[in-house]
């Protein structure tokens, strides 16, 4: 039998969380398609503090509530987050899904987590003993497995602020719309008087988990764009051998393809 608990705070569903053994549902359209008649669940959709869009001098810190609706057409979002999103499902699924649960649900092929990587974000998870800042990279321990502690909550993405105007982002599906990701790709190259700044890659509906190797990345960080070129194959080289594609709908070959195709495009289109 279902049993259902509805918390119209962070502190009453830190509480249940915590003494409970419940499913979080926020959006739940991940849950509508594969819904436990034995399950207990704790909806957090009319919590607030978990609804939340705002900024203070270092993040943009979104609640994990929101919606992508209501993440689209927050004015603080950067637009890189803003073109993943908005090619997520249909309108209805938009209104209900949440970015929460879509990092919560530990798939790859999770639209804004690709970002959320890509841009280095940071995870405030709570439970009703405290609250701890995590990573996303270190939040994903493999396909479906979280670094989530079972009276924990993901209660806000933690975004930076700056350095991802020069943006490039691109989600290969079997069709235009609707599309689950075959392959997804997201970079961001910060330059400065001429000079790399930062560089972030991540890949995603590649592996049991999205891509994001920071170490390879610095191959180019503090150059020029002429010096970039010059280490260039170097660069590509380390990716091809980082990237290993695990087999879905499409061949791991198709797949290693489209990854490589779209990085050497990132690179093009900044002129390296």
């Amino acid at each position: 039998m279902v049993k259902s608990y509805f918390a119209t705070s962070l502190k009453e569903a830190l509480e249940i969380r915590g003494r409970e053994s419940v499913t979080p549902y926020a959006g739940g359209t991940d849950l509508m398609i594969e819904a436990d008649d034995n399950a207990s669940y704790l909806f957090l959709n009319k919590i607030p503090e978990l609804k939340q869009i705002a900024a203070d001098d270092e993040y943009i810190r979104i609640g994990a509530a929101s919606t992508f609706t209501e993440v689209y057409h927050s004015e603080l979002i950067p637009q890189i987050l803003k073109d993943a999103v908005i090619e997520i499902a249909a309108p209805a699924i938009r209104n209900l899904g949440t970015v929460g649960g879509n990092i919560c649900n530990g798939s790859p092929k999770g639209d804004s987590v690709l970002i959320f990587f890509a841009t280095d974000s940071k995870l405030r998870l709570a439970s009703s003993k405290g609250e701890r800042i995590l990573p996303i990279k270190e939040f994903y321990l493999g396909r479906k497995k979280l670094a989530i502690q079972d009276d924990e909550l993901l209660v806000e993405i933690l975004m930076s602020k700056t350095g991802l105007d020069n943006y490039y982002y691109k989600k290969i599906g079997a069709r235009n719309a609707l599309a689950i990701s075959r392959v997804s790709f997201a970079g961001i190259l910060d330059i400065k008087d001429g000079k790399i700044m930062n560089c972030m890659t991540a890949f995603g509906a590649v592996s049991d988990v999205v891509i994001r190797r920071p170490e390879l990345d610095g191959i180019l960080i503090g150059k020029t764009i002429e010096e970039a070129k010059a280490v260039k194959e170097k660069y590509l080289a380390a990716f091809d051998e980082a990237i290993v594609p695990i087999r879905g709908r499409v061949s791991a070959e198709y797949r290693k393809s489209v990854c490589m195709n779209l990085l050497k495009d990132f690179l093009e289109s900044n002129g390296i």
